[in-house]
């Protein structure tokens, strides 16, 4: 039987009827939910939770308390059919994808019985697709100036390397990091923790709506529902498994954005870190971090050396080259017996090198023709030549 467009074929219809409705009446990662799935599956789940709102002398599902199953029952009553859901999605270009639709990303199953009952997805890319091959840059939203360039800056470069750019769409660097890959042309996923039409924080919509359509906007929510501080939570959880890792920049010590880290570090992924000034409050989570197992990580390129295939490696970082730098052994000795100011004599000059005077005299020339020293009567002294870079800070010969 073929699932609505987009999902492919695999999943019957009454069952991912069931699990959209079960979107509407349990929370995310609820791991009794996921329980009762494997033992009963979708329909039947849904079956005996209907059957105990019409009736509530019904036998519980097993394993819950009776204050949760009373609010379940609740929740059932006041949810909308299913159908209305998914036309509701359906109006905003969203579908909702179930385990075992072609398009359902597989590394979310590595989250056991946290695994989402589905995902409700915007956008035209397949998910499953684009999360092979995508890194989650996260932090701060009350975050500065430099977080804002570093969340843009990492975004755009992750972006050009061909790499999906996966965030929560927050103010901060969640939105810096889905702008800049927006900026590079790139691919872009923001993963919500409210409906997949309700778009939060509302300042975000026109973000949002680019992002859908360039990339892909996700929520395990159903339509409509709005977020709360533990789905803010749980939702970092889908962030995580959903990428090949996870960079922080700029977290203090109860940043939710660390949540995210946490959760890639159990689900067996990379966890990165962005370094801040020691005395920055707003990077003190990520120095926590990255004092543990967290791998430091300044731009792009380094995130691509940890999460890409073999050979995909960072340049070789170096400070500025000197021209003298590129000098033989023993004329760099002589060269650096000359003093920093003024001039020396020959004699000096041999001493200071640890050599003799007619050597000295002949590295002299050897220097002076290459432009580094020059001749003041008895006199040798240093030129520009000498102390200005070859290349520039952080270059490449």
């Amino acid at each position: 039987m073929t699932g609505p467009a987009g999902t492919g074929p695999g999943v019957p219809d009454a069952v991912r009827l069931a699990r959209a409705r079960l979107t509407r009446i349990v929370e995310p990662g609820w791991e009794a939910a996921a329980r009762w799935l494997r033992e009963f599956g979708a329909v039947e789940t849904v079956r005996r939770i209907d059957a105990g709102a019409a009736d509530e002398e019904a036998e519980p599902l097993p394993g819950v308390r009776a204050e949760r199953w009373a609010g379940l029952l609740a929740r059932a009553r006041d949810a909308p059919p299913p159908e209305r859901d998914l036309d509701r999605a359906a109006e905003r270009g969203a579908r909702f994808v179930c385990p075992g639709d072609v398009e359902w990303p597989g590394q979310l199953d590595d989250l056991g019985d946290a695994r989402p009952l589905g995902l409700w997805v915007r956008g035209g890319p397949s998910l499953r697709m684009w999360a092979l091959r995508s890194v989650a840059v996260v932090g701060s939203r009350a975050c500065t100036d430099y977080g804002v360039r570093m969340g843009a800056s990492l975004g755009a470069g992750l972006a050009e390397r061909g790499w999906v750019v996966v965030s929560g769409g927050a103010y901060g660097v969640d939105a810096a990091a889905h702008r800049g890959a927006l900026g590079a042309t790139g691919a872009t996923v923001a993963v919500l923790a409210c409906g997949i039409d309700r778009i939060y924080p509302r300042g975000h919509t026109q973000l949002i709506d680019r992002v859908a359509e360039q990339g892909l906007v996700v929520a395990e929510l159903p339509p409509g529902e709005h977020p709360t501080p533990s789905r803010f939570i749980l939702r970092n959880r889908v962030i995580a498994a959903l990428t090949r890792g996870t960079v922080v920049v700029e977290a203090a010590y109860r940043s939710g954005a660390l949540g995210t880290a946490r959760w890639a570090q159990r689900l067996g992924r990379h966890a990165m870190g962005v370094p801040g000034p020691a005395t920055s409050t707003v990077s003190a989570g990520v120095h926590e971090l990255l004092r543990k197992e967290g791998v430091l990580v300044t731009d792009a390129a380094e995130v691509v050396e940890l999460v890409g295939e073999m050979g995909e490696l960072a340049p070789a970082r170096r400070g500025p080259v000197l021209a003298r730098d590129l000098l033989p052994p023993a004329a760099a000795r002589v060269l650096a017996a000359l003093p920093g100011r003024g001039a020396a004599g020959v004699a000096q000059i041999a001493r200071d090198a640890g050599t003799s005077a007619d050597d000295t005299i002949g590295r002299l020339y050897e220097l002076r023709s290459l432009g580094f020293v020059e001749r003041h009567g008895d006199g040798w002294q240093l030129t520009r030549q000498s102390v200005e870079p070859v290349f520039p800070e952080g270059g490449v010969p």
